[in-house]
């Protein structure tokens, strides 16, 4: 399926928006979140503009077009499901899509619900203020576009901004260099090359087995090793799909109950795994290995929650690996030496296997890193490593990265990025104070990026515009979260942490990959209850905000 030509965007915004100066809503970003809001919206009958810097809708999904790219979270899942009859209608190719199909069907949806219309594309927002007398945000694009509104909707993605490390010697670096989270639209041939991946995350879990093969040699720098469990990826069996598409409603409902929003058929029993024998932990750790996915610690309820539980399930996975890597050395290099979880578990197939191939060499540079780069290498303190090009599968400055690179200014001249100086403070992972009718999507504070992003986009979605209702409907013109409710929230999403193996390692949940970013714990832990907070403070009267 192919993009809605620019002409015919430019001719839609002609017929729908380009004269308006004031719109009742901004939204930052046109990704899943991006589109649903917009949708939302104007289902409400308010005026809204979407103002996205890439060239079409899709967000992580329309950057990250790496080879091998695809959805850790399985197609049925995460997919919309406002819409029976979208979610009836497209079918799934796979149980994890791919980058490009999951693109597509952003674009189907933007094009189904007519949606394109409200969009500026390749109009990234440089500033945003408050201006406190008329009550409105005023926001800029790297287009000259200004526009007023009376919220702004900050749907700009958790993993959006790809984070590059600083590497003495790359302007020296003569071949090409890239980035998983920023890859050519035309892809890359890397035929008979010598290539260097820096990173062992998510990406390049992916990467790796995709392009090993056609390649001269791959060295894989590693820094730390990560847990990865299988996908086994295939078509999605028909009676399951069959099953779903009967009851949609259900099947989204059940997911919700889930700590992390899916895997409902796949749920464990209400029971610690030290209550059991090993042996009876060790067999539900097979069949949930043998059946793929990141349910993989879903069997019992403390193994993210107790370091001895959690060292069955790492020794479990530390066995695989053995098993599977042939060269003894690089199978105890591959094995992680952190507890299972508290960083992103990696899903992919042949990623391990990759390694027993002859042309695979897995280079450690856990203790001194990469020293520099040459003209043609890349330089540890002991070898040179001659590659004709560089992939950086090095991650994101996740979740405030992407809202920090706009100039937010709220209250009194203070910047978002002020504000959040010393760590992203914010009620519900919401409303920040000092920063009247500004919403975030799954950003710091919400269970976002420990979920399945659909079913916490939806949440918010169907939040945030039932609040923007009932402030129209009651003639109300600011809302804004309180400082103490804010310092209450921040206080909650630590102490549920705490109580986890999560703060244990260093990891991109407390930005522990960003140099000089200040270290908290992002995500809250655990939907159900997460949802069942939005819906209290809600039914309250918005308990812990100020209207006005």
């Amino acid at each position: 399926m192919e993009s809605v030509s620019p002409r015919a965007i430019n001719q839609m915004h002609k017929e729908v928006d380009s004269q308006k100066t004031s719109v009742d809503v901004v939204i930052v970003g046109a990704g899943f979140a991006g589109l649903l809001m917009l949708y939302q919206t104007r289902a409400l009958g308010l005026s809204a503009r979407v103002y996205e810097r890439g060239s079409d809708v899709g967000g992580t999904w329309f950057w990250n077009r790496y080879p091998g790219a695809r959805c850790d979270t399985e197609s049925l899942e995460y997919s919309y499901q406002f819409s029976t009859e979208l979610f009836r209608e497209w079918k799934w190719s796979e149980r994890f899509a791919t980058q490009a199909e999951l693109l597509r069907y952003a674009q189907h949806v933007a094009r189904k619900f007519d949606l394109y219309k409200n969009i500026h594309l390749n109009s990234a927002v440089e500033k945003s203020h408050y201006d406190e007398k008329t009550r409105k945000w005023f926001t800029t694009t790297s287009r000259g576009e200004s526009l007023a509104s009376d919220f702004l909707i900050l749907a700009t993605g958790c993993l959006s901004t790809a984070h590059l490390p600083e590497i003495p010697g790359m302007e020296r670096f003569r071949g090409r260099v890239y980035h998983t989270g920023n890859w050519p639209k035309e892809g890359v041939d890397f035929s008979d090359q010598v290539v260097g991946i820096v990173g062992t995350g998510s990406s390049a879990v992916q990467v790796i087995p995709t392009i090993a093969p056609q390649l001269r040699h791959l060295y894989v720098f590693q820094r730390t090793a990560n847990y990865v469990v299988p996908a086994w990826n295939g078509k999605i069996p028909n009676d399951y799909e069959a099953a779903v598409m009967a009851d949609p409603i259900s099947f989204r409902h059940n997911n919700a109950k889930m700590i992390r929003a899916h895997g409902f058929r796949n749920r464990g029993k209400d029971t610690s795994a030290l209550s059991v024998s090993r042996e009876e932990v060790e067999r539900d750790l097979e069949r949930r290995w043998n059946i793929g996915g990141l349910n993989f610690l879903d069997g019992f309820n403390d193994l993210l929650t107790s370091s001895e539980a959690n060292k069955i399930a790492a020794e479990f996975v530390k066995s695989k690996i053995r098993k599977i890597v042939k060269n003894p050395a690089v199978s105890e290099l591959l094995c992680p030496r952190h507890p299972i979880g508290c960083k992103r578990v990696s899903v992919g197939d042949g990623y391990y296997e990759s390694f027993n191939s002859g042309n695979v060499t897995l280079v450690d540079i856990s203790q001194s890193g990469i020293h520099r780069l040459g003209e043609e290498s890349i330089e540890t303190d002991r070898t040179s490593y001659r590659c004709d090009s560089l992939i950086f599968a090095t991650g994101f400055d996740a979740m405030t990265g992407p809202i920090l690179s706009i100039q937010i200014t709220g209250r009194n001249g203070l910047t978002l990025r002020e504000k959040w100086s010393e760590g992203p403070r914010n009620y519900l992972g919401l409303s920040v104070c000092g920063f009247p009718n500004l919403f975030i999507m799954t950003g710091p504070g919400s269970p976002s990026v420990l979920t399945n992003m659909h079913v916490s986009i939806d949440q918010h979605a169907a939040w945030i515009s039932r609040c923007i209702q009932s402030m129209k409907l009651r003639q109300l013109s600011e809302i804004e979260a309180t400082e103490e409710s804010e310092a209450r929230w921040i206080d909650t999403v630590t102490e549920i942490a705490s109580n986890t193996i999560f703060p244990s390692c260093n990891s991109w949940y407390l930005g522990a990959n960003i140099p000089n970013k200040p270290r908290m714990f992002m995500p809250y832990i655990g939907f159900p209850s997460y949802e069942r907070k939005c819906r209290e403070i809600e039914e309250n009267d918005y308990l812990g905000f100020k209207l006005a």
